[in-house]
């Protein structure tokens, strides 16, 4: 998936996401074999984020909800969606879209954000709480490089929290608590490690 140069969908597309990479098939970032979908553009911008070119709003490629939609649901033998970031919630709308559109196809729901629930919640914005609605998981928190998480799986610092969102998902379940872990995929000739910021970090040049 590029990051660089951001190109326009047709102007009839409906809805459109920046997007700065997809792994459509990983199993470390979250539960299954999930698609992950990071999208471009964060105002947190967390001290020792694994992934800093993913800060500008203005980098990444434009892709249409209806487009990215079809890729998700053509993509087999998946348990759910994972989005990432940058800040998913910098695009709720589109998000929204995205994730009803997947939800009613029988898939899971799973979203990483710097925001906690509890200020996602005082926003008090239309878009945040529709796609609040559409999320089984929610990893909220500022990443913080100081404390590092290495024994709950799927978590970057230790003040992060999972929220159990629907009935889909149990905190006792076996996958849940066991450790963190991280991939390495090549994707159009481009090194993508997920999983874990602080080895991530450690394995970047």
């Amino acid at each position: 998936m590029p990051t660089a140069e951001a190109t326009s969908p047709p102007p009839d597309s409906g809805p459109v996401l920046r997007v700065a990479q997809v792994v459509p098939r990983t199993e470390a970032e979250g539960p299954g074999v999930r698609f992950s979908l990071w999208v471009q553009g964060c105002a947190l911008r967390c001290p020792g984020c694994c992934n800093p070119e993913m800060f500008a709003f203005e980098r990444g490629t434009v892709m249409s909800v209806e487009s990215l939609a079809a890729h998700v649901l053509a993509t087999p033998g998946i348990e759910g969606v994972s989005i990432l970031g940058g800040e998913p919630f910098s695009q709720a709308a589109s998000l929204a879209d995205l994730c009803e559109r997947v939800r009613a196809a029988g898939l899971s729901v799973m979203v990483f954000s710097g925001y906690t629930l509890a200020e996602l919640k005082a926003q008090a914005r239309p878009e945040v709480e529709r796609l609040l609605a559409t999320l089984d998981l929610l990893v909220d928190g500022r990443y913080e490089r100081d404390q590092p998480e290495s024994r709950r799986r799927w978590i970057g610092s230790l003040n992060q929290v999972m929220h159990f969102l629907t009935g889909r998902y149990s905190p006792d379940e076996p996958r849940f608590t066991s450790p963190n872990t991280a991939e390495m995929h090549l994707v159009e000739g481009k090194l993508i490690i997920n999983g874990w910021p602080e080895l991530a970090n450690r394995l970047r040049p």
